[in-house]
């Protein structure tokens, strides 16, 4: 299997990443890509409810939890005490689709956009310092850069970016 094209969100928290990788994958999926999501927590976090029975399975100590519906699934890993995977391992566990954002992640070496708000918890900013950061996407005029800078909310603009620095291919119409 070939690996999907990615592209990233990175700032601080509070920066406008969620945000803006929600429009972009509607945009992006209004387009006709498929496209699919990792956001990295830099805390403990449940997409389970407590007292339900995939909880309780997990409590019980099952190494993984696969539930499914008419509608979904989803698989809950425990690390039960082992690192974090990589982003590789996690990329790879994905299955196939035309684009991944990514949010979070500010560190790994993948093509990426910054978010920069006022409201933001750390307002230093993180191209300077990172290579893989192509495009600044802010709520405040930015000046002290050669970097391509958008409107946060310029989501058509913003995702035109995306396509072309990730050299997407123009989607595949199913013949109808």
């Amino acid at each position: 299997m070939t690996r999907p094209k990615i592209f990233g969100i990175a700032g601080w928290k509070n920066s406008g990443k969620t945000g803006l990788a929600v429009r972009l994958v509607a945009e992006l999926v209004a387009r006709g890509y498929r496209v699919s999501t990792i956001k990295h927590a830099h805390h403990d976090f449940d997409i389970d409810k407590v007292g339900a029975d995939s909880y309780r399975h997990r409590q019980a100590g099952a190494h993984e939890v696969t539930i499914v519906s008419g509608t979904r699934y989803a698989i809950m890993h425990e690390l039960r005490g082992a690192p974090e995977p990589s982003f590789e391992d996690i990329l790879a566990r994905l299955a196939p689709c035309d684009l991944v954002i990514i949010e979070g992640y500010k560190r790994e070496p993948i093509p990426k956009i910054e978010a920069r708000r006022l409201e933001s918890a750390n307002r230093i900013p993180l191209a300077p310092e990172d290579p893989h950061i192509a495009a600044i996407a802010a709520d405040h005029p930015v000046t002290d850069t050669m970097l391509p800078v958008f409107d946060l909310d310029d989501t058509t603009a913003i995702a035109d970016f995306v396509v072309a620095i990730t050299g997407l291919p123009e989607p595949q119409r199913l013949p109808g």
